[in-house]
């Protein structure tokens, strides 16, 4: 692998060219959008009034959507995926209104998110430079954190020929949130957009270099269709140095035809790395590794393989990074791949006390944009500050790498999260920036909290909060994961209880041992698992016995499903008593019942004596059966483990601190890399 003393690239010049106005944000509109994500892009105003027009003076042009915002029951816009009857997209990729029609760009890839340009650069201006023809208006919006809607300009349009329209636009209202965003109305002919940009004055003209590192695990034909879409954008490639594929399958990127086709033309662009499942933590580090060895790069772009991309988002995010007032993390939010509106988080947090993650204060879980467009969604206008931002799109500064390391040695989980969380103590922040993003199979379909998994849940999270939490003793964790193993146990997953259990005592033996553990852990971790009733999963129903039971339930209830606190209280006391006494009679040979994923919560499970339980995809089962002498061994030492962690927590948490350096150099991962390729 070379000398592993870096090359250090010598830092950019912001001084290469004269002040200019330099675009940020493209307008994006294609004709062949597809209708499930055009709510994204463009939409169609289906009802205007509003205290903002009523109140601004409305011109002769806007006659026509007045009569129909009269007619409009609801006052509240709303977008109209299709556009059918109020606009389209042209062969020219221009966007259409209709005759008395109006659509908007008031949406999360063609809204300009200006507090966030507000907080994390110096510019207090932003122009917008529109060029359109026909008969209507522009009406330029601009929204208040608390989501109320103002009218900025209205820019009559009386031109069967293109005109370019400029306005420059200020910054200073939006320190808390907002955003900037035009209307295309069309008066008595149609009205035509043919482009739109943002721009911000600055002499810092040159763009920013990118490498963009995918860690892949046996997904070629996903990853090879992400590389020649990469390879199809010439946009992209003129900013772009190398694309690392950290390939840690059996399953090769390189024996797909979409990867011949990519390689056509990035040429020498294009590096595939072969090497051992290291996991994600792996994988990105390598690809960080390799980047900042070349000493080429500015950025290393990190995507997840299963992902698709706005490649738009990717010069947004590098315009971004170029211009912020310091080196910065620049993320992408995340879309379900299969509910193509719906996001999955507007940002990411860490609740500190409990030392979990989840979404962002002041948001909402899987907002469809489509059914709540901008708009009409007040939370939406705040600016929200993040502590981190999830690997499936992070934009991180070669700078960043140098000065704090690669990824900790986590495997999976919890690597972003901690990577984030130490930049930001070095005083590097963190953006998740509206307009970037990817689409990626949803979490929903999916539940990496069993199994073998959960060992690298409970492990990375116990560690991270060893270096990172602000309490003496980690706040309410060491609770909150004896909780969490518990559950499991009534849950009858005695699998993953004993991972559980198993990740503990890693975490105790110290710091030492995780970049030995990469290669070797999960092995062992999945032959651990397959010992357990709960691990061994089949995906016919039919294989199972019929489920049947000596008594039936009692006066034919079966076993409830509380919706309220108190209902799931008393299931959880009375559940909880049922683990000390026999299980009943027939049990062990027949099931009683068979619980969807969705039923599976662990108060439920507690009064149950054997069940099917369905997994988070739908395509497999497992048989659970209480055992008694295993949730009063497990129960015993996880006790004793969790009373050592949280007494031994100040030294524990001095140990990892002083390893952190060394688990995150460049020498010690070379060393993993290089032990794994002889």
């Amino acid at each position: 692998m070379g000398d592993s003393s870096e090359a250090v690239a010598e830092p950019r010049s912001d001084d290469v060219s004269t002040a200019g106005f330099r675009v940020v944000q493209r307008t994006i509109m294609r004709a062949t959008q597809e209708l499930d994500v055009r709510g994204l892009y463009i939409g169609a105003v289906t009802s205007m009034a509003s205290s903002a027009d009523a109140s601004s003076g409305q011109s002769g042009i806007d006659r026509a959507s007045q009569k129909l915002a009269a007619k409009a029951t609801d006052s509240t816009p709303t977008a109209d995926t299709s556009l059918i009857g109020y606009g389209r997209i042209d062969e020219n990729d221009h966007a259409i209104a209709e005759k008395g029609r109006r659509i908007t760009f008031g949406t999360y890839f063609n809204a300009f998110p200006a507090s966030y340009w507000r907080r994390w650069t110096e510019f207090r201006t932003v122009r917008l430079v529109l060029r359109a023809r026909g008969i209507g208006a522009l009406i330029v919006y601009r929204s208040t954190a608390r989501g109320q809607v103002l009218r900025a300009d209205s820019i009559p349009l009386e031109s069967d020929e293109p005109v370019t329209i400029t306005r420059d636009l200020t910054l200073d209202p939006f320190i808390d949130g907002g955003w900037y965003w035009f209307d295309l109305e069309a008066g008595d002919g149609e009205a035509v957009l043919e482009s739109a940009e943002w721009s911000i004055e600055t002499d810092r003209q040159q763009v920013g270099r990118v490498s963009i590192g995918i860690t892949t695990f046996n997904r070629p034909d996903f990853c090879g269709d992400q590389l020649v879409a990469l390879s199809r954008d010439p946009s992209t490639l003129a900013m772009l140095d190398d694309v690392f594929v950290v390939d840690q399958g059996n399953q090769k990127v390189v024996d797909t035809d979409r990867y011949a086709e990519a390689k056509a033309v990035l040429g020498d662009q294009l590096h595939i790395i072969d090497q051992a499942n290291l996991g994600g933590s792996g994988g990105f580090s390598r690809a960080m590794f390799e980047s900042v060895q070349r000493g080429k790069s500015d950025y290393v772009l990190l995507l997840d393989d299963d992902v698709v991309c706005e490649l738009e988002g990717i010069k947004r995010a590098v315009a971004f990074a170029d211009l912020t007032r310091r080196p910065t993390i620049v993320g992408g939010h995340m879309f379900s791949l299969y509910d193509r509106t719906v996001m999955h988080a507007y940002g990411e947090a860490l609740a500190k006390w409990t030392w979990f993650w989840g979404p962002a204060p002041e948001t909402k879980h899987s907002h469809d944009w489509a059914r709540r467009p901008l708009r009409s969604t007040p939370w939406l206008h705040r600016r929200i500050d993040v502590d981190y931002t999830g690997w499936w799109m992070s934009l991180i500064p070669t700078s960043v790498i140098r000065e704090i390391g690669l990824s900790l040695p986590m495997f999976i989980k919890w690597d972003d999260a901690e990577f984030g969380l130490r930049a930001g103590e070095a005083g590097f922040p963190t953006v998740t920036l509206p307009g970037a993003a990817v689409w990626h199979v949803p979490w929903t379909e999916k539940d990496d909290t069993l199994d073998w998994q959960a060992y690298f849940h409970e492990r990375n999270r116990l560690v991270s909060a060893l270096l990172h939490s602000p309490y003496d003793h980690g706040g309410r964790l060491a609770f909150e994961s004896m909780a969490n193993h518990a559950k499991r146990l009534v849950s009858m997953q005695y699998g993953t209880g004993e991972i559980i259990l198993l990740a503990l005592q890693d975490v105790l033996d110290g710091p030492e041992r995780m970049h030995s553990d990469l290669a070797h852990r999960l092995p062992y971790l999945r032959e651990l698992s397959g010992r357990y009733d709960d691990a061994r999963a089949t995906p016919d129903l039919e294989l199972f016995p019929p489920p049947r039971m000596k008594k039936p339930p009692r006066k034919g209830k079966g076993i409830p499903n509380p919706t309220n606190m108190p209902g799931k209280l008393m299931m959880a006391a009375t559940g909880l008593v049922r683990q000390v006494t026999p299980p009943r009679a027939m049990s062990s040979a027949f099931p009683e019942g068979i619980v969807p994923h969705l039923d599976q919560k662990w108060f439920r499970l507690a009064h149950y004596d054997s069940a099917i339980v369905s997994a988070a995809d739908g395509t497999k089962a497992a048989w659970y059966r209480r055992d008694r002498q295993q949730f009063t061994d497990q129960m015993r030492r996880s006790t004793a483990l969790h009373a050592r962690l949280f007494q031994e927590w100040p030294e524990l948490s001095a140990r990892y601190k002083e390893a952190l350096g060394s688990l995150t150099s460049p020498d010690a991962w070379k060393a993993s890399f290089e032990g794994l390729d002889d």
